[in-house]
């Protein structure tokens, strides 16, 4: 049975199109999710893409995260359905307090978009079963505001309970706390991730085919629950 992954789209997202082109190459079948409608139309997964939600008023992902749909969303996720969120969606699922710490202004207050190098910290996630761990790909990086925070607690948590899932190598681009990259939740269901796997799917446009393994992690999740 192929795996139905939602694509939710916000005012503003501009990556949800090739969220659902990666699900389509990793062999799940995507579902487009209004922001403005409740209820997720029984998918398997959920991923929220990349852009600037609402404009990037008030915080990134401020906004979207009281969207009617995030009422449906939220307890779904919390109950155990894998969702993932790329950058923009990252963002959103910090403010939606689905994951710890904040992503804030990049050290160097630019816009940054290049291909980065990103260390696999955790293989065991819903999201990240297709690598092993300590593996490094090349994903393409473009925020302005990607530097992860927290308080040292919280990272120092994040750290000795493995939920690091990546982190930067050969420099760390936006002064992300501890290099960190992307992070779960407690049960593994749960990705924030800063890079985009979704622009590197295929070597004729992106660096690679690096993140193909993200959605392929993500279409095969349902069936291992």
């Amino acid at each position: 049975m192929t795996a139905r992954v939602g694509i939710v789209t916000f005012p503003g997202s501009l990556d949800d199109g090739d969220a659902a082109r990666a699900v389509r190459r990793a062999g799940g079948h995507p579902v487009p999710l209004w922001h403005g409608e409740r209820g997720l139309a029984g998918v398997d997964a959920v991923i929220l893409p990349g852009g600037f939600s609402y404009g990037d008023y008030l915080r990134c992902g401020a906004i979207a995260r009281f969207a009617p749909i995030m009422a449906d969303l939220i307890p779904a996720a919390r109950a155990g359905l894998p969702v993932l969120g790329i950058c923009n969606g990252f963002q959103i699922l910090c403010e939606a307090h689905l994951l710890p710490g904040a992503l804030t202004r990049n050290s160097g207050r630019r816009f940054i978009s290049r291909v980065v190098r990103v260390r696999i910290a955790n293989a065991g996630t819903a999201w990240t079963a297709g690598y092993e761990r300590g593996q490094e790909v090349a994903l393409v990086l473009k925020s302005g505001e990607g530097a992860y925070v927290a308080a040292p607690a919280t990272l120092d948590a994040l750290e000795s309970e493995g939920r690091i899932v990546a982190t930067y190598t050969g420099g760390n681009p936006n002064g992300s706390a501890r290099a960190i990259a992307g992070i779960c939740n407690e049960a593994g269901n749960v990705v924030g991730l800063m890079p985009h796997p979704e622009h590197a799917i295929d070597p004729l446009t992106g660096p690679g085919a690096d993140g193909l393994a993200f959605f392929a992690g993500g279409v095969r999740a349902p069936v291992a629950r």
